[in-house]
């Protein structure tokens, strides 16, 4: 499958994704739990992904001798990092949830430099800087003081919460770096995700199976949840991680991880459009960081 987009857009796309799919998620993971919405999430990924590599044929560039790498990927990246995600999120809301989830740019950034060599100065690493500290500016501080959305309130599982949102940026982290080296190669980026998947989805099922309370659902799958639930898989599974798994192909890690950190930014329009409130002015300034921090690594 070919891309028309260079690495830096799809970065960005698959952020657009992610920010689109956390906001219909939350309800649908509260309504569910973390478990068992990650768990029907990558069961319609995995369909999705499987339908498309098996009719275009690209499942033949799978490597058998590295399927344990994706195998072990998936695990780190999706069993282990969107179940965290979600657990967050349903303590902490998706604005402070997506916070924690977008320091993975910092893990990947450091990662990189340790483990492949990859370094970013001059203009690109002030954009970096921007962009980062736009990403966290337009979170931290873009709440409203009459904003009561129960997504907002405080939780008193906020310590347990702010740790699950750190655990899940350093798995997409570190399951990021460790697919960087086989991206490269000609192995086709959907094919890579449906193993991911697939495997994740595998332990996932295991857990239930063996009659782990927290893999249960909180309440019954209904229509609306699922049709919510197969609209995420398509845009931040499907699309989403796809278009960062081909990124990786011609991109370094730690810019790609720093473009499709901007998702938290993009949501804040979105939140605008739901609770019909307009962003505070901190939600303004750290976005008018992002986008210059961008500009600056796009035009170097």
């Amino acid at each position: 499958m070919s891309f028309a987009l260079s690495y830096e857009w799809m970065a960005l796309a698959a952020a657009v994704c992610w920010a689109i799919g956390s906001l219909i998620s939350a309800p649908a993971s509260a309504h569910l739990g973390a478990f068992a919405f990650t768990r029907w999430r990558m069961a319609c990924a995995s369909l999705l992904l499987w339908s498309v590599a098996i009719y275009a044929g690209s499942w033949q560039t799978l490597p058998p001798d590295k399927l344990w790498l994706l195998a072990l990927s998936g695990i780190i990246g999706i069993l282990i990092g969107d179940t965290a995600l979600f657990a967050s999120m349903n303590r902490l809301g998706p604005r402070r949830a997506g916070v924690l989830f977008a320091t993975h740019a910092l893990f990947s950034a450091v990662l990189a430099y340790l483990f492949l060599g990859e370094t970013i100065w001059g203009w690109t690493l002030i954009g970096s800087g921007l962009l980062i500290s736009g990403v966290m500016s337009a979170i931290l501080f873009g709440k409203r003081a009459a904003e009561q959305h129960h997504w907002e309130t405080s939780s008193h599982q906020l310590g347990i919460g702010i740790g699950l949102g750190l655990l899940s940026a350093l798995c997409q982290a570190v399951s990021t770096l460790m697919l960087k080296p086989l991206m490269e190669t000609d192995i086709d980026a959907i094919a890579a995700s449906a193993v991911r998947m697939t495997t994740a989805l595998c332990c996932h099922l295991v857990l239930l199976w063996l009659g782990f309370k927290v893999a249960h659902s909180y309440l019954p799958l209904t229509k609306k949840v699922l049709a919510m639930v197969a609209f995420n898989a398509l845009l931040s599974m499907g699309i989403g991680m796809t278009l960062i798994l081909q990124a990786l192909k011609d991109g370094d890690a730690g810019i790609v991880a720093m473009l499709s950190s901007v998702s938290p930014v993009v949501v804040l329009p979105l939140l605008w459009l739901v609770y019909r409130r307009r962003p505070a002015i901190g939600a303004w300034l750290g976005a008018l960081l992002t986008v210059l921090g961008t500009v600056l690594i796009l035009q170097h």
